[in-house]
């Protein structure tokens, strides 16, 4: 890289402002963001970053599943992008920085480079992924599954939220149905900053995560059935509780996670009882099962298991069990010199930086399988994420926008 271009920095009040400005869309009253993917929200979110990104000087284009693009030409057109980039879709009451940080960050770096007149070789482009939270539409990382040839495009466009609604419908009636075909697009390499979602980074007092691999991640629905019936004159021989058997289910994820420690981790994270009313007996139960491990022999062990034992561990007179399996995601190794262009940037830019394992999915993970990608973490509060209470410093956000400026320009290469 010209010497000349190794003090640029990024402009760290205009990232946070972008930052707290796309906060407010959604924002909630414990100082969190709600933005579902392709909700309201969601849409005025996209027409925002669109907006920005015309003022950039970046051409935008979006395509069948409303993933956006915005490209910083390069002076060879012919070569395929670094591509820079996260989601804005949050979780339900989320935080306001998870996803959103790596869009604003790649938004700020086109500002930048326009700012100061600097030309790459290869084009940048930021992207906006859909529906990389799976809150609302599952599985997680629907934009780009379907981009990296993981997930069928009918299918996915298909996917019914909780009220029915289809991811297709509903990108249309965003006005996010885009014309471009998804995938088929190379990419020279792929940096997605992301928070930590964790605390090691704000204890050991570091500025930079540079992530070498993620942990593999499989999703599951469960169904329980049982039969409803009058609370006070069903006797306790004769019921069959749908929610009885949802507990013991519950306790089974938590052992199976436990046998597997010290890196497994197993969640019952939502629940869903009907009828629902106080005085009926719950005669339907549906959960869903989150199971992560770094090792792709041990978390397909406990997929096993718990596809196995949870009919047995339910087993009650009466009740009938269906398990289905939403998602299955392998660890992912990062690309070496992808994960050393951020280690190298770290050090050059003077952030104090340590290598890491990603414990939650992201949508790097997808595109490591058809590009040479990485992550970049950023501290966060506490390790608190997936919460209102979500926060990290300014001073963070822009050290790692510092170090994806920087990775990228090295991978992207400076024209002349």
């Amino acid at each position: 890289m010209p010497e000349s271009f190794d003090h640029l920095r990024v402009n760290r009040d205009r990232l946070w402002n972008s930052l707290m400005a796309m906060a407010e869309i959604g924002a909630t009253a414990s100082g969190g963001s709600h933005r579902l993917a392709l909700s309201d929200e969601d849409g005025e979110a996209r027409h925002l970053l669109i907006g920005w990104c015309g003022e950039a000087g970046a051409e935008v284009a979006i395509d069948h599943v409303g993933n956006i693009f915005a490209r910083h030409p390069g002076s060879d057109p012919g070569l395929a992008p670094v591509v820079i980039g996260s989601h804005l879709d949050t979780q339900p009451m989320g935080g306001r920085f998870d996803g959103v940080l790596g869009v604003l960050a790649a938004l700020e770096i086109l500002r930048t480079l326009r700012e100061f007149g600097v030309t790459t070789r290869h084009p940048i482009e930021l992207v906006d992924w859909t529906n990389e939270e799976g809150a609302r539409f599952a599985p997680a990382m629907i934009g780009s599954g379907v981009f990296a040839g993981l997930q069928d495009e009918a299918q996915a466009l298909d996917v019914r939220d909780s009220e029915n609604l289809c991811f297709g419908g509903e990108l249309k009636r965003i006005g996010f149905a885009g014309p471009g075909p998804v995938g088929g697009r190379p990419i020279a390499a792929y940096f997605e900053l992301h928070i930590e979602q964790g605390p090691i980074l704000e204890a050991e007092g570091l500025e930079i995560g540079v992530v070498t691999h993620a942990q593999g991640v499989r999703w599951f629905d469960v169904t329980i059935e049982g039969a409803a019936g009058h609370a006070g004159t069903t006797p306790m021989n004769r019921r069959r509780d749908a929610l009885l058997g949802a507990v013991r289910a519950v306790d089974l994820v938590s052992d199976v996670a436990r046998a597997h420690g010290p890196d497994a981790v197993a969640t019952v994270g939502q629940l869903s009882v009907r009828p629902g009313s106080r005085n009926v007996i719950p005669g339907s139960v549906t959960l869903t099962i989150d199971a992560r491990h770094p090792d792709g022999t041990v978390l397909a062990r406990m997929a096993d298991e718990l596809a196995s034992r949870i009919g047995t561990v339910v087993a009650s007179p009466g009740l009938t069990v269906r398990v289905d399996e939403v998602l299955s995601f392998d660890p992912t190794a990062f690309d070496q010199s992808c994960v050393a262009a951020v280690r190298s940037t770290a050090e050059q830019c003077g952030y104090g930086h340590r290598d890491m394992v990603s414990g939650g999915g992201h949508d790097a993970c997808n595109i490591a399988r058809i590009a040479p990608a990485t992550m970049i973490f950023c501290p966060c509060v506490d390790g608190i994420s997936h919460s209102e209470a979500e926060d990290i410093r300014p001073e963070w956000a822009n050290a790692g926008a510092n170090v994806l400026l920087h990775a990228a320009l090295e991978k992207a290469g400076i024209a002349g």
